[in-house]
Formats: C-alpha cells, structure tokens, sequence
C-alpha cells in the first residue's frame, strides 16, 4: 500500500460555501450596530425570522404539508433548534451589543469553533488529525492577532462587560445548535428542516417581542427597521443557515465550524464599506493566517 497523501473529495461548491458563509454572517454585526437606535433586539429577530420563514414557505411549504407526521414526530427537536439558534442566538446577539465592544464579542465568539470541534469528536465520533488541530490552532491564532490589533496589551486590557454574560450564553447555545442539527438527523429536506426550525424560533420570539414592547420605551417603526429586517431575514438569515446545514452535511460539524473564524476579517472588511471604517495592516495578518488554515483543516486524507 502506497503512503497517505492529502486529497479534497468534497465537491467544489462546499470550499466556496465554506469562504462565502462568513461573510454572510458577518453582516449581521453591521446590522446589530445599525439597529442599536432604531429597533428593538427581540423585535429585530422576530421581523428577521417571520421574513425568512414567509420566504421559505413558497419553497418548502408543499413538502412541509405532505411531511405532518414527520414535523409532529420532530417537534421536540424542531423547539429546541429553533430556540437555541434563532431565539439566543438571534435576539441576545442584539442585546449584547448595547452593552459590550464589538472585540469583547468576537473573543468569546472565537470559542466557538474550538468547542463544536471537541464536540464533534466526542460526540458526533467525527475524525480530526493533527492536521485539522493544527490549522484550527493557527485560525484561532489569528483571529486573537485581529482582535489585539497586533499589540498583545489590547488582548490583556480587555474588560468583560454586562453584556458578555449573553455572548457567552450565545457562545454555549452555538455550539450546541451545531452539535445536535449533526446529532439529531431528520427526515425532512434541508429547506423544510430549516423552515421548521424557524417555526420554532418564533414559538419562542413571539412572547419575548411582546414582553418587550410592552415594557421596553417605544422605537417607531421606520423604512430604515424594515430594511434592516430585510436584510437580516436574507443574508445571515435564510441564506447563510441554509448553507451552513447543507456544510454540516458534507464537511462535519468541526471543520464547518472553522468558518466562523473568519467572521472578523470580513467584520472588518464590511465596516469599511459600509461604515467608512478603514481595515488596517493586523486584518492582513490575521487573514494571512486564518485563510490557508481553513482550506487545511478542510483537506480530507486518502489512502492508495
């Protein structure tokens, strides 16, 4: 038998997924920062996900109907999906950006990867070689050079503020929604599971939107909210879970995972655009190191 050699066997719309979703769900930060004065967080992630699933239904709606059963059988596993990635991970992300830094964020979001993949490991027995450690070590290395801005004292002097206590929350409820959309299969198609889902996101959304309109002082509804719910239902919505169910299917929980640390360099990218907010030279960096990392980690071994 011939040595080992290192050869990609998944198709080449998952490598494009895999550098495309980030970026996707990046654009939730920019619209957190914009939203923080004009709409509500629970109100923001109901309008988003309500949006998603109308958009879905037109698509899904025929086999979501002809599948009853399997929704009543799964509706338990729907509940807990729906809450864990739509509701905390949805509205608490809103409210944690009123009280904490965008790096305070993206430090504690860095944990994230590293946990789905023991997880992954542990529980979902998937494989991961020193190879996939190592990339994963050097993409975190990365988005820790990022958030220090190149100076290991910005690292050091990082204070946690009230509203870390959700991002780590977030965090805890991220790992798990990745770990159990592997662990539990469903015999419903992507687009249908994902509609489910979003179901059962909004079972949970509707009395904390409500609970917070009444209690929360009152935002008037603006073309500018509505445009942000627009964009939040499309692109870290419906399109980046979407994909990153169909990813979890064809690379695995763990190396799906790594994606997210890219989350900061196209963070940053997007300020730039979007809010004038000019990259600088440790973004370079950290993409330097982060990029062939997840390209590495994603490489499949293969025996001839």
């Amino acid at each position: 038998m011939s040595a080992p050699h290192v050869k990609s066997h998944h198709p080449w719309w998952a490598q494009v997924l895999l550098f495309l979703v980030p970026a996707l769900w990046s654009s939730n930060y920019l619209i957190a920062r914009l939203g923080a004065e004009v709409i509500h967080p629970n109100a923001l992630a109901f309008g988003r996900w309500a949006l998603a699933f109308a958009l879905l239904l037109p698509f899904v709606g025929g086999g979501l109907l002809a599948k009853l059963p399997v929704v009543r059988r799964e509706w338990q596993h729907l509940l807990v999906l729906g809450a864990l990635g739509m509701w905390i991970c949805g509205a608490w992300v809103y409210i944690a950006g009123r009280t904490t830094s965008a790096a305070n964020i993206a430090l504690i979001y860095a944990a994230a990867p590293v946990a789905i993949a023991i997880a992954g490991v542990k529980v979902l027995h998937e494989r991961m070689g020193r190879l996939q450690w190592a990339a994963m070590a050097s993409a975190l290395a990365g988005v820790l050079f990022v958030i220090a801005r190149g100076d290991v004292h910005n690292l050091l002097a990082l204070r946690l503020a009230p509203g870390d206590l959700w991002i780590v929350a977030t965090t805890a409820a991220w790992t798990a929604y990745s770990v159990l959309l592997k662990l539990w299969p469903s015999a419903l198609g992507p687009g249908e599971r994902l509609a489910a889902i979003i179901a059962g996101g909004l079972v949970w959304l509707l009395p904390a939107t409500v609970w917070e309109a009444m209690t929360a002082p009152p935002l008037p509804f603006t073309t500018q909210s509505l445009f942000l719910i627009a964009l939040a239902a499309v692109l870290p919505g419906v399109l980046s879970y979407g994909a990153y169910s169909l990813l979890q299917r064809e690379l695995g929980a763990a190396r799906t995972a790594l994606m997210q640390y890219l989350a900061p360099v196209y963070g940053a990218l997007g300020a730039w655009w979007v809010l004038g907010e000019v990259p600088h030279w440790y973004h370079g960096v950290g993409a330097a190191l982060i990029l062939p990392s997840i390209w590495l980690a994603t490489r499949r071994v293969a025996v001839r």
